[in-house]
């Protein structure tokens, strides 16, 4: 098998817009690029496809106060890496389904939205375990068709649109990356937010410890570095890589 040749750093696009499967999916794949983007002015949103309802490890949890405070933590978040609009499929977290409803509601965001890049999990990946990833990446593949053909839902009437380009994050083969090393303090103040997140996914159970604080800092950092050696031969680079897909 020939080697995958390595592209880096995009042109700042102009817009563009992430889908991403839970609250926090976007900030961990995405959010360096975004934070990068948004100091040259790139126009962004996100697309956020379910509520975070399972989101703890709490067994008594009262539901509803999870997915409002998910619902404000992803806002936040959003803010911190300079992200305009933040939009919410509103699925309950595990069931995500790849409905006729759902795309159509994409088609809308991206038509309105109308971003150069659409940036999402891959839906190939081999050996991947949550169902929420897999169908949130063919959610908004499925949507970006409908959005580009003027034929798909008419009842819009809405004019068709067409990205440029589909970054796919989580990708199976990676052929993109975008280095983040003046970013990366952002994407961690932004992943920050999900604070409802601390104990279950960052490994912090006291968030005024800052050593705890800063071992997460630091495996945020590790990733970032171990892409840049595995895609770029260098130790010294933190990147988040992606799949393109030209349109």
């Amino acid at each position: 098998m020939a080697e995958v040749e390595i592209s880096k750093n995009l042109p700042p696009p102009l817009s563009a817009l992430a889908v991403g499967a839970h609250p926090d999916d976007i900030e961990f794949n995405v959010g360096g690029t975004f934070a990068k983007w948004s100091e040259d002015k790139t126009k962004l949103a996100h697309v956020i496809c379910t509520d975070g309802s399972k989101g703890t490890w709490e067994k008594n949890a009262n539901i509803a106060e999870l997915i409002s405070l998910r619902s404000e933590e992803a806002k936040r978040a959003a803010r911190v890496l300079g992200t305009s609009e933040v939009m919410f499929l509103g699925e309950t977290d595990g069931e995500l389904e790849e409905t006729k409803d759902g795309v159509r509601l994409i088609v809308k965001w991206i038509r309105e939205f109308k971003p150069q890049i659409v940036l999402t999990h891959d839906p190939w990946k081999r050996y991947r375990l949550h169902p929420d990833h897999r169908k949130a990446g063919f959610l908004a593949l499925n949507a970006v068709v409908g959005a580009r053909d003027p034929l798909f839902f008419p009842e819009l009437e809405m004019e068709p649109f067409r990205p440029e380009k589909i970054m796919l994050f989580e990708a199976d083969e990676v052929d993109h990356v975008e280095e983040i090393g003046n970013w990366l303090d952002t994407k961690v103040k932004s992943l920050l937010e999900h604070q409802s997140q601390y104990k279950s996914t960052m490994d912090i159970s006291d968030p005024k410890d800052q050593e705890q604080v800063l071992r997460f800092k630091n495996w945020v950092a590790s990733l970032a570095q171990n892409d840049a050696q595995k895609y770029l031969g260098n130790k010294s680079s933190f990147v988040e890589s992606f799949k393109i897909m030209d349109l």
